[in-house]
């Protein structure tokens, strides 16, 4: 056929494409297209978008890809048009060789959720290939005294094509000796054979040259030649005959090279060496048939002699030629098929075809991870391939879809639990004895902000001196979150609170770094005893995630107040003035100093000293008390007037103190009877009804407040369910003794009792306090505090 003729035939069956494709099919959810083989690089295949139902955006959005699991593309996706094309060239006959349908199977795979859309694509031969023969030349002896009637084998051509393109007939050059028969195998393989119709003469014509043409069934039809040269001889005028035209044999696969296949056998009714047969393979044995078997040339023992591979192939084809010693040789043949048994002797191997990674840890039950493919190389249940899972696993597999399955996740992830998932695959076949494999996928899991922040301790106590510089630091806070990156980074600020109806932020600030929080002023704890500072932790993730902590800072106390003297009332640098009758007697109450320290604790606690009198041997002060009482009896020989110099001094470090000066005039008739031990009554004057109107008032009023003080901690002490007690000061009498001042209020003696403890113990005077409620608990610092509640 010449290079136009050939040319017209592709471009009708260019054209007979054109009208009929693009066709396409789905079965059980899976696209097939035909399309012809030597399609042009970047014709369209179909449009995909259409076929799987999406927008041609939506592809681009969604990272349409194409995964195979063939070493080459084919085809790709243009992502704007939406439609398949064809990539590189495609050969059907490298492909798929003989196999048919010729089948190019994919994937599609999409993203956000990830899908995959099997696809196939089926290659439709076209007649480009021409039958041809192996050699260009066929050389047969035959002797002058065969018999009409003798068959010889011709070789057979060999066509790539397959189908209505596959080797049809042949046909011989015209010739009065020889006719050509066809035989045709069981699988349809022709074979010529040269019949001899008449005697030859080789003295007429030693030689006959005969063209032997093989035809395809394309249209049109395309051939190959191959010359047939016959040289006539003489005598040896039989062939070997075999027992048998064909033989069939079953032979496993990984059978031991040397084991026997089978045995053929022909005679030869000729004498001497014209009857002596020896055995070979035919002139076409194909490669794989020869370097997997031998032949014995004296017995016809056919063995193994390779490696059987029922994955490479699993049927040999061949013919065996018995030839005789005659002159000239004479030959027989046989045909030859040995099936291979499949054993099952590959593992099954898993692809990981798309995998997503990391995968965010408020990921929703079901979420697909992974497309997993699996097969076996080995057929029938020795290739049906199952996928599985540890049933404990936080992943579980998907329905199969032609042997793919979805990884997804099977329970809630926890990043701060397990920041990475080794998930092993394990894929068995279904074989009796089963082989199987295992694949490990490595999916990391990606933070998300679900963890405040939480502090070292769910509450801070501070206790802080007075008059401190500002800026000192007062304490400092830590917290920690169990996320990472942006959502563990910690910033500290302060909530805004009042204190003393000022804000907090006037008193305080923070470091949002690091939560060292620093005084903005100097304290003064007669100003401000106590206050508390709310301190938010918030991390910067999105939503941001925060918690709180209260930090209670204790003032405390420094001994920066002088006492002060309340009475006697004077004016400073004058002298107070008290009058003495002479006749007092030891142990006469002159006078009462009373002082008051504005501090607090030991630093308020005050006594008395004579420091300067006139007639010391007359007067003393009361340590405690400040009472100004006389030592003896007073005389007639004692002077008129006496001057005391009392200092007052309070119990802190450094100490604090004042003096007062008190003048006394001894006279005589001279009565009184308040400060007189004798406790005479008098008529109230003016001024004395006064005095008297204004205590009822303050008692009437400290009552009132001790009354709601009672029942306040009453009810304090039932809420918390702690022990506590309303008990006369008599159950502390085993204590040791304290005096508070006048002027400490309930939170003072607080501060005492825990600023004292575990040094030594306190309890009280029980005519100063009539109840109490305490309360033992344990400190932060392990340290046992007693805080009593007094009215």
């Amino acid at each position: 056929m010449s290079a136009n003729e050939r040319i017209l035939e592709w471009l009708l069956q260019w054209l007979w494409w054109l009208l009929f494709f693009p066709l396409w099919s789905t079965t059980d959810g899976q696209i097939r297209y035909t399309i012809p083989e030597e399609l042009k690089v970047g014709s369209v295949v179909g449009n995909l978008a259409k076929d799987l139902g999406l927008d041609v955006r939506e592809m681009y959005d969604r990272k349409l890809r194409i995964a195979s699991e063939a070493g080459k593309q084919y085809f790709s996706v243009d992502l704007g048009k939406g439609e398949l094309a064809v990539r590189g060239r495609i050969d059907r006959e490298i492909l798929c060789e003989q196999s048919v349908p010729c089948l190019l199977p994919f994937e599609v795979v999409i993203e956000n959720p990830l899908q995959l859309f099997p696809i196939e694509i089926e290659i439709q031969d076209i007649n480009d290939n021409v039958p041809s023969f192996s050699a260009a030349e066929r050389i047969l002896k035959i002797s002058e005294l065969v018999s009409p009637g003798a068959k010889f084998i011709l070789e057979n051509a060999r066509d790539a094509d397959v189908g209505a393109n596959s080797l049809r007939s042949y046909s011989i050059s015209k010739t009065e000796h020889f006719k050509l028969n066809v035989k045709t195998h069981k699988d349809g393989t022709k074979i010529p054979e040269l019949v001899l119709e008449k005697s030859l003469d080789r003295e007429d014509e030693p030689v006959h040259k005969l063209v032997l043409t093989a035809f395809d069934g394309g249209n049109p039809a395309q051939s190959g030649t191959s010359q047939i040269t016959i040289t006539v001889t003489d005598i040896n005028d039989n062939a070997p005959q075999f027992e048998k035209a064909s033989y069939e044999a079953v032979l496993n696969e990984n059978t031991v090279p040397g084991s026997k296949v089978l045995q053929v056998h022909a005679t030869d009714v000729d004498d001497g060496l014209n009857g002596e047969v020896e055995y070979l393979f035919g002139d076409q044995t194909p490669h794989e048939v020869t370097s997997l078997l031998d032949i014995n040339s004296q017995t016809g023992e056919i063995t193994v002699k390779g490696q059987i591979n029922y994955e490479k192939t699993n049927l040999l084809k061949f013919d065996v030629l018995a030839k005789d010693k005659g002159n000239p040789e004479m030959e027989g043949h046989c045909s030859v098929q040995v099936e291979i048994l499949d054993l099952n002797d590959n593992i099954p191997e898993i692809t990981v075809t798309s995998l997503t990674s990391p995968v965010p840890e408020d990921s929703a039950v079901g979420t697909v991870i992974a497309l997993i493919s699996a097969k076996d190389s080995d057929s029938g249940e020795n290739g049906k391939v199952k996928l599985s899972v540890s049933p404990n696993s936080l992943f579980q597999l998907g329905p199969s879809v032609s042997n793919h399955y979805a990884l997804i996740t099977n329970g809630p992830l926890d990043r701060e639990s397990y920041a990475e998932y080794s998930i092993d695959i394990a894929a068995s076949d279904s074989s009796p004895v089963a082989l199987s494999s295992i694949k490990t996928v490595t999916v990391a899991i990606s933070d998300v902000n679900d963890n405040p922040p939480v502090f070292s301790q769910p509450s801070y106590t501070v206790y802080l001196k007075e008059n401190g510089p500002p800026g000192m630091i007062v304490c400092s806070v830590s917290s920690s979150d169990l996320d990472i990156g942006d959502n563990a980074k910690i910033s500290y600020s302060i909530l805004d609170s009042k204190v003393q109806d000022l804000s907090v932020s006037s008193y305080v600030y923070i470091n949002a770094d690091n939560g060292s929080i620093y005084s903005m002023q100097s304290f003064d704890y007669e100003k401000l005893k106590v206050f508390k500072i709310l301190v938010q932790a918030k991390d910067q993730g999105s939503p941001s995630l925060s918690s709180n902590v209260t930090v209670h800072v204790f003032i405390l106390d420094e001994n920066d107040n002088v006492p002060t003297v309340i009475y006697p009332s004077v004016i400073m640098g004058s002298t107070s003035h008290q009058k003495l009758p002479r006749s007092a007697k030891a142990g006469h109450l002159v006078t009462k100093v009373t002082a008051v320290d504005a501090d607090s604790g030991h630093n308020a606690w005050i006594s008395y000293k004579l420091v300067e009198a006139t007639d010391a041997s007359l007067f003393s002060v009361n340590l405690y008390t400040g009472e100004v009482r006389t030592k003896r009896a007073v005389s007639d020989q004692d002077d008129s007037s006496h001057r005391l110099l009392i200092e007052i001094k309070d119990n802190g470090e450094p100490m604090q103190s004042t003096t007062v000066t008190v003048g006394i005039s001894l006279e005589d008739g001279f009565q009184e009877p308040i400060l007189d031990l004798q406790h005479e009554q008098h008529e109230p004057t003016n001024k004395d009804g006064k005095i008297t109107f204004y205590l009822i008032i303050a008692l009437a009023s400290i009552s009132a407040v001790s009354l709601l003080t009672f029942l306040i901690l009453t009810v304090k002490c039932v809420r918390n369910g702690r022990r506590s007690c309303l008990s006369p000061m008599s159950e502390f009498s085993d204590l040791t003794l304290i005096k508070p001042s006048s002027t400490m209020d309930f939170k003072e003696m607080v501060n005492v009792i825990d600023a004292s403890l575990p040094d030594s113990a306190w309890t009280f005077e029980s005519q100063q306090v009539s109840f109490a409620c305490f309360r033992i608990h344990t400190s932060p610092d392990e340290n046992t505090h007693l805080s009593i509640y007094y009215i």
